[in-house]
């Protein structure tokens, strides 16, 4: 609170000391009519100078902050309109990716497939491909029902 009290304080001196300098204070003892009425059309002329001063400034701040609402409807119209593109894939080598990630750091190419495990694959059994009028032939009959419930146990 002290503080706050201080600053108050420091403001209200530094407002009054601004004021005196730039406000002298009127002698109006001792003046004629004349001089008082002088003096009055003098003060007359400063304020609508100062008015004239403050209305332009005035009138610059409100188009100002039109501008600012004008460009930021803009905006806003421009992020609800706008549509995204489909993102394409695009294929990269590995090589490729490596120099764009690290720059001109790799100079030698990276076999990636040196470093895989190679794995031998078994050969499927395949099954003789025979005629097939022989085998219905075969199994035709009482011996090639026969053979089929044989087969089955």
């Amino acid at each position: 609170m002290t503080m706050l009290d201080n600053e108050k304080q420091v403001r209200k001196d530094e407002r009054e000391r601004t004021l005196a300098e730039r406000v002298p204070q009127l002698q109006m003892s001792g003046l004629s009519l004349q001089d008082l009425q002088n003096l009055c059309k003098e003060l007359h002329q400063k304020i609508d100078v100062v008015d004239e001063e403050r209305y332009n400034i005035d009138s610059k701040v409100t188009k100002n902050n039109m501008e600012i609402q004008d460009l930021s409807q803009k905006i806003f119209e421009l992020k609800g309109k706008m549509k995204r593109p489909a993102l394409k894939r695009v294929r990269v080598s590995a090589d490729a990716m490596l120099g764009a990630l690290l720059g001109s750091k790799v100079k030698e190419s990276v076999d990636f497939k040196a470093n895989l495990k190679t794995v031998k694959k078994e050969e499927e059994k395949k099954e003789e491909v025979t005629d097939w009028r022989k085998n219905v032939d075969a199994m035709s009959g009482m011996e090639g029902r026969k053979k089929l419930f044989n087969s089955g146990q």
